[in-house]
Parts: structure tokens; C-alpha cells; sequence
């Protein structure tokens, strides 16, 4: 009986794994499909070292086995704009956790601050009472939502004012939003497609437009 179940098991696995194999094949042809119809350059293969192409972002940092694949290459209103599907890993053995990120990188055209906007979770609020807080905003609801990090308070207080408040309020629970070295990213929890990379596309263009325009000329040393 114990053999056979073990075998049930194990055929259930492998079917479970081809099935994967084949959404995911699926997902890309559809993804190639939908970058080229927009004047993407597109390539599948494996790419590291987004730390050192794009530095300042913290999830660019975090673990190890860090690299991307599926990469859409284009312009987003002049400026040089990629997808990717990015990878990293926590951990190590038996402890091990993939963590799998659709990333859109948008070129700013100009310097600007390493900042990150993220949704509250429980550890959050133990590193408070340990002394390790965010950045809080006058608007309770907001700061009770999302936890702000930079190295510049003053910075971070310039970029979310209240109408960038009010649309970051908007955004699915499972994103992510940063501003690097001299771009901002939205990473979005899970594998690229066409819709999500066509979300992404919106949310870095809207955040690049929320940014005052007199705080980016004084970046600019102007």
C-alpha cells in the first residue's frame, strides 16, 4: 500500500511539474508576442549583476542567486525603459525560499535619491519596537499602510506628497515601488505578462510625473 501511494505521489509531482513547464513556455511565447507587438526587443537569457547596472534599489540587493530573464528592452516617452522577469533566493538548504519579481526599470534622465515605498507587514512592526522605524507621513492612513525607507527624509517627503499618497493608495497590495541612482522601478510580486508589464509601464510613468518638477532641477544642480 505505502509503495503505492508513493508511486501516486510521484507521478502526481511530475505531472504537476510538466504542467508548469508548459504554462510557463506558454507565458513567455505570449509575453514575446506582446513586447514585439509594441517595439520591445526581447530575449530570453539568464542576466545577473542588476546591483551594479542599477544601484540604489534594495531588491536588487537582497539575497543571493540573484538574475533575470526574459528581458523587454524599449523607450517609454524618449527614455530607455526594460521588463524583466527577476530572481533571487533567501536562505540556503532545507530553508531556502525563490523569490520571483516582474520588474519594470525606468530611465528618470536625471540623478535622484534611493528610495523605497513598500506595504506594512507584521515584521515591520516588530522592528518599530525594536527601534528600527520608516519614514512616517502626515497622513496616518498612509504611513499605517506602507513603509517608506531613504536615506533622505527630505527627499522622500518631496516625492509622496499628497496626490502621490493618494494614488500609491491605489496600487495592489503586492506592489512594490523604488526610485534608485537615476531611475524608478516598480517590482510586482510573481512572473511578467502583457498585462502586468503593461500596469508596471503605467505606475513608473506616473510616479516619474509626480515627482515636481522644481525638486528634479534642483537634483540636476540647477
Amino acid at each position: 500500500m505505502k509503495l503505492y501511494l508513493f508511486i501516486l505521489m510521484a507521478v502526481a509531482i511530475g505531472a504537476f511539474a510538466v504542467l508548469s513547464i508548459r504554462q510557463d513556455r506558454k507565458r513567455k511565447r505570449l509575453l514575446r508576442a506582446w513586447g514585439r507587438s509594441r517595439g520591445f526587443k526581447v530575449h530570453d537569457g539568464k542576466e545577473t549583476g542588476w546591483d551594479i547596472r542599477c544601484p540604489g534599489f534594495q531588491l536588487f540587493d537582497r539575497g543571493h542567486d540573484r538574475y533575470s530573464t526574459m528581458h523587454l528592452e524599449g523607450d517609454l516617452d524618449g527614455r530607455p525603459v526594460r521588463c524583466v522577469d527577476y530572481r533571487f533566493t533567501t536562505g540556503s538548504g532545507d530553508d531556502a525560499e525563490k523569490h520571483r519579481y516582474g520588474a519594470v526599470v525606468l530611465d528618470m534622465g536625471t540623478p535622484v535619491i534611493p528610495l523605497q515605498i513598500r506595504r506594512e507587514h507584521a515584521f515591520d512592526r516588530v522592528g518599530e519596537f525594536m527601534g528600527f522605524n520608516d519614514i512616517d507621513f502626515e497622513s496616518a492612513e498612509f504611513s499605517r499602510r506602507f513603509h517608506v525607507s531613504s536615506s533622505d527624509r527630505k527627499w522622500a517627503y518631496d516625492v509622496i506628497h499628497g496626490e502621490t499618497m493618494e494614488y500609491l493608495m491605489t496600487l495592489p497590495t503586492d506592489v512594490t515601488v523604488a526610485f534608485g541612482m537615476a531611475e524608478v522601478a516598480v517590482f510586482l510580486a510573481g512572473s511578467l505578462t502583457g498585462h502586468r508589464c503593461q500596469q508596471g509601464l503605467k505606475i513608473v510613468r506616473t510616479l516619474r510625473d509626480l515627482v515636481p518638477a522644481g525638486v528634479l532641477a534642483q537634483l540636476r544642480g540647477e
